[in-house]
């Protein structure tokens, strides 16, 4: 009976390993929340219903931002406590954006390049979105903030795109911090925002020196891989042309 039980779970731990493995089979994952992202992610796509497809979740996921993007403007002219409405679309577009590609391996249809390509453009209209919510929203000086962090955040995923080029592996996190860390300290800045108010500066600010370092120090790692790659390289060709 134990051993029948221990059986069953092991065949179910397989298949489990197997689906995450299948899922998240192109990307390879640092950021210090992947575990439980990756949980969450393969528990959703196997209940997303059929007829929802990737195109439909990127989609959703642009929408979510564009809710974060209407919670701004609602909170200038009516109210900080619109600014929770953000946090609605936070969760949204976290929600569209990570099962897109997931659920085509899912189903084995993934469209590698269509994916990649339509990933990244909305990615970056989704970022555009939310700077310029915050542009509309900030006081005064503060609006350098959302232009530095629209900027900056752009930096990133031109990282993200040079190390894929180099590497042949396609990475979105920079070492422990990723898309969804990033989500939920926007989210932690609009729900301290909507209840003490003029404290969303602080922590842009903050969040903007975070991503500078950050960038710097893949800027860094980038050019090793890319001198790496060279140096291999221009072994190869040298040994090509040595072979008789």
């Amino acid at each position: 009976m134990e051993e029948n039980k221990l059986r069953e779970d092991t065949l179910i731990k397989n298949v489990e390993n197997g689906t995450v493995k299948r899922i998240f089979q192109d990307r390879k994952r640092t950021n210090i929340l992947r575990s439980a992202e990756q949980a969450t992610i393969s528990f959703l796509v196997k209940r997303v219903p059929a007829f929802i497809t990737s195109d439909m979740l990127t989609f959703l996921g642009t929408v979510g931002s564009g809710i974060v993007l209407l919670a701004f403007i609602l909170a200038t002219y009516y109210g900080k406590q619109y600014l929770l409405l953000g946090v609605v679309g936070l969760a949204i577009n976290w929600f569209g954006d990570s099962l897109d590609g997931r659920i085509a391996y899912y189903r084995n249809i993934p469209r590698k390049w269509y994916g990649f390509s339509l990933d990244i453009i909305m990615d970056w209209v989704s970022t555009v979105m939310i700077g310029v919510g915050y542009m509309v929203y900030a006081r005064n000086e503060y609006e350098l903030i959302a232009f530095a962090f629209v900027v900056l955040y752009g930096w990133a995923m031109i990282i993200s795109q040079l190390r894929y080029k180099i590497t042949d592996i396609y990475s979105i996190d920079s070492g422990l911090a990723g898309p969804t860390e990033i989500r939920i300290i926007l989210a932690i800045m609009l729900i301290l925002e909507a209840s003490f108010g003029h404290i969303i500066e602080y922590f842009a600010c903050v969040l903007c020196t975070i991503l500078v370092v950050i960038n710097f120090m893949d800027t860094r790692k980038l050019l090793k891989l890319g001198d790496i790659r060279d140096n291999a390289e221009r072994e190869e060709k040298l040994a090509k042309n040595n072979t008789p």
